[in-house]
C-alpha cells in the first residue's frame, strides 16, 4: 500500500514521480499524503532526509486549479537554500502538469527580479519569512486565495528568530485555508503556534527507524585529528566514491580541510556561512553538476540542502548537537538509496559518539583505516586501467618513438612506469598513520561513573559489568572506587565493546563508561609501598570527570541522582 501507484492523484503527478524513480513512499509521505489530500491541518515531525518535500509538493500539486492565476499555495523555509530546493523539486515532479507555475522569493536577491515574477500569476510560492513579508509591505504579493499553507522546518525558522514574521504573515491570512507544520523537533513553542494556528490537526511522528535512515551504513573511525585528512583520502580512493560531503563544525575547520583535500589532487570546495551567497550557489551548482566531488560544509550552510546521490558523508568533527547527525547523514541515502555515513572520532570526542547513539537510537559500528599498502595498489590498478583506455590522439607517435628513444638509452622500463605512475598518484602527499596507543597496551584503564554511593561492596560493580558485556569476573581488575565514580581495568581488545554496552539507559538511567588516561604499572606498586602520588593523581582527574559529568543536561546522567529520586 506505500506505493506512489496506489494514491488517488493525476496521471500527471505519477509521470513526474516515476521520472524522478521514486515507487515506495517513505514513512513521512505515506501518512501525510493521505490527510493532506482530504484536506485536514497537520503537524508532521519529519527531519531532513525522509522525503518531507514531497509529503507535501503532491497535495499541493493536485489541489492546484491550473485556470486560476491567483497564488494558492504558499510555503514558507528558514533558508534560501531550502526554498530554492523545494522549488526545484516541485517543478519536476510537475512538469508534465500544464500551466503550473511557481516561484521561490528569498532575500539576497533582487527584489525587483522576483516582482517581474510574481507578476507572471504563479500559483505557488515559496518564500522566506523576511523576503515574503517586504512584498507584503510593498502589496506585490496577495495571499488572499491561498488555500493551502506549508511552514517546513518550522522549528528552525522559531530558532532563527522568525516567530513574528510568521505570526504577522498568519494573521493576515484571516480566510479558512488548509495548514501543514513539518519540524524536526514538537517543541513547546511548535506546540503553541499549533494551538494558535492550526484546526484540529492531526500529528504525524516519524518513527526512530525513520530517524535513523535505516538505508544508509553508519561506521566511525577512531583516529588522532592530525590524521583525519589522510583517513578520508584512503577511504574515498579505495572505494571510488564519486560525490562526497564532509561536515566540519567551524568555518576555519572548512576552509582548512578544503586545502589539505586540494592539495591531495580532489576536486573540492568549501561552503560556509562567511561566504556570499552568489559564491554558495556557484559552488553548489558546480557540486550537483558533477565538476566538483568533494562538497566541505559546515551545519548552517548546509541546511536545507537537496543534494541526490550523494555517495558518502564524513563527520570531519563529531557534531556538538545530536540532530545535527540526523541532518548530516540524511544528505546519503535518499529516497531509500543505499548510502554510507562516516563518523571520524578522536578519544576525547568518543563520549559525544555514544550521545549520538542514544539520541538516535544509531547501530554506529566501528571501521579500520585504509592500510596504505591496500590503497596504493588500489590506485595503481585505476591508473593502469585508465591509461589503457584512452583512446589514440595526434600525439600518439610522438609519444611511443620519444619511450622507444628513452628505452634504447639503456633506461629501465619498469623504473620508468613506476615513476610515471608515482607522480601520477601524488604519492607524496600520503602519510603514515600512527596506530592508537591502546592497541599497543594489552591493558585499558577506564572510568566510569557510580561509585559508592551507588553500591556497597565492590563485586556490585564487577556483576553490573558481567551481565552488560560479554566481560568474565577474571577480565575485570585493578577496581579503584571513589565516592561518585570507579575506575578499573580490563583487555584493551574490549573496550569498544563495553562503552557500546552502555551507550543505551540501563533501566532507565544513563551510565557513562570512557577510557581514563593510562598509567604506568610501576606507579601501581610504588602506591602499594605508601606512595600516594598515583592516588592523586588519580583523584584530580576524576575529579575533572565528574565536575564534566554534572553539568550535562541530562538529569539522569551524574550517578548521584538517583539518590535525589531522579
Amino acid at each position: 500500500m506505500n506505493k506512489f501507484v496506489n494514491l488517488t492523484i493525476s496521471e500527471e503527478i505519477l509521470k513526474g514521480i516515476e521520472k524522478k524513480q521514486y515507487e515506495e513512499m517513505t514513512e513521512v509521505q505515506e501518512n501525510v499524503i493521505p490527510l493532506a489530500l482530504l484536506g485536514h491541518d497537520i503537524i508532521a515531525q519529519a527531519p531532513t532526509g525522509t522525503g518531507k518535500t514531497m509529503a507535501f509538493a503532491i497535495p499541493i500539486l493536485e489541489k492546484i486549479d491550473t485556470e486560476d492565476k491567483n497564488i494558492q499555495a504558499l510555503i514558507l523555509a528558514p533558508t534560501r537554500e531550502l526554498a530554492v530546493q523545494i522549488t526545484e523539486e516541485i517543478k519536476s515532479v510537475s512538469q508534465f502538469q500544464k500551466r503550473i507555475g511557481v516561484v521561490s522569493i528569498y532575500g539576497g536577491e533582487y527584489i525587483e527580479r522576483q516582482i517581474t515574477s510574481l507578476k507572471r500569476k504563479p500559483q505557488i510560492v515559496v518564500a522566506t519569512p523576511g523576503r515574503l513579508m517586504d512584498h507584503m509591505r510593498r502589496s506585490t504579493i496577495n495571499l488572499n486565495n491561498v488555500s493551502i499553507m506549508v511552514l517546513d522546518e518550522a522549528d528552525e525558522m522559531l530558532n532563527m528568530g522568525f516567530r513574528e514574521d510568521i505570526d504577522t504573515i498568519l494573521e493576515s491570512m484571516t480566510h479558512t485555508h488548509q495548514k501543514m507544520l513539518f519540524s524536526a523537533t514538537i517543541s513547546r513553542d511548535i506546540e503553541d503556534l499549533a494551538r494558535t494556528y492550526l484546526h484540529k490537526p492531526q500529528v504525524i511522528r516519524v518513527s526512530r527507524n525513520e530517524l535513523n535512515v535505516p538505508t544508509i551504513t553508519q561506521k566511525y573511525i577512531e583516529v588522532s585529528q592530525k590524521d583525519k585528512t589522510e583517513v578520508i583520502s584512503r577511504i574515498i580512493d579505495i572505494n571510488d566514491y564519486k560525490l562526497i560531503m564532509v561536515f566540519c563544525n567551524t568555518k576555519r575547520a572548512v576552509d582548512e580541510v578544503t586545502s589539505n583535500l586540494l592539495s591531495r589532487g580532489f576536486v573540492a570546495e568549501a561552503l560556509h556561512g562567511d561566504m556570499k551567497q552568489m559564491q554558495r550557489d556557484r559552488v553548489m551548482n558546480r557540486f550537483r553538476a558533477g565538476h566538483l566531488n568533494v562538497l566541505v560544509a559546515s551545519d548552517v550552510a548546509a541546511r536545507g540542502l537537496d543534494i541526490d546521490d550523494v555517495d558518502v558523508v564524513f563527520n570531519y568533527d563529531v557534531p556538538t548537537d545530536e540532530e545535527y547527525y540526523v541532518h548530516r547523514i540524511g544528505r546519503t541515502g535518499r529516497a531509500k538509496r543505499e548510502g554510507m555515513a562516516i563518523t571520524l572520532v578522536t578519544k576525547q570526542e568518543k563520549y559525544r559518539l555514544r550521545g549520538i547513539m542514544n539520541y538516535a537510537k544509531a547501530i554506529i559500528t566501528k571501521a579500520e583505516v585504509p592500510s596504505l599498502d591496500k590503497v596504493i595498489k588500489v590506485r595503481v590498478n585505476r591508473v593502469v586501467t585508465q591509461a589503457l583506455e584512452v583512446k589514440e590522439n595526434k600525439y600518439q607517435d610522438i609519444i611511443y618513438e620519444t619511450l622507444l628513444e628513452v628505452i634504447n638509452k639503456d633506461v629501465d622500463a619498469n623504473k620508468l612506469l613506476t615513476g610515471l605512475i608515482g607522480m601520477q598518484l601524488n604519492m607524496d602527499s600520503d602519510e603514515e598513520i600512527n596506530e592508537s596507543a591502546r592497541k599497543n597496551n594489552k591493558v585499558a584503564r577506564l572510568f566510569i561513573n557510580i561509585g559508592k554511593r551507588d553500591f556497597k561492596r565492590i563485586y556490585e560493580l564487577t556483576d553490573l559489568l558481567v551481565k552488560q558485556t560479554k566481560l568474565t569476573n577474571a577480565e575485570i581488575n585493578n577496581i579503584d572506587v571513589h565516592d561518585n565514580f570507579s575506575f578499573f581495568e580490563i583487555p584493551s581488545k574490549y573496550v569498544d565493546d563495553v562503552i557500546y554496552a552502555f551507550s543505551a539507559p540501563i533501566d532507565g538511567r544513563r551510565i557513562s563508561i570512557e577510557e581514563a588516561k593510562g598509567r604506568d604499572t610501576n606507579n601501581r606498586d610504588r602506591r602499594n609501598n605508601g606512595d600516594n602520588r598515583d592516588r592523586n593523581n588519580r583523584g584530580g582527574e576524576g575529579r575533572h570527570r565528574e565536575r564534566r559529568s554534572s553539568s550535562r543536561n541530562d538529569n539522569n546522567y551524574h550517578p548521584t541522582n538517583r539518590k535525589r529520586g531522579k
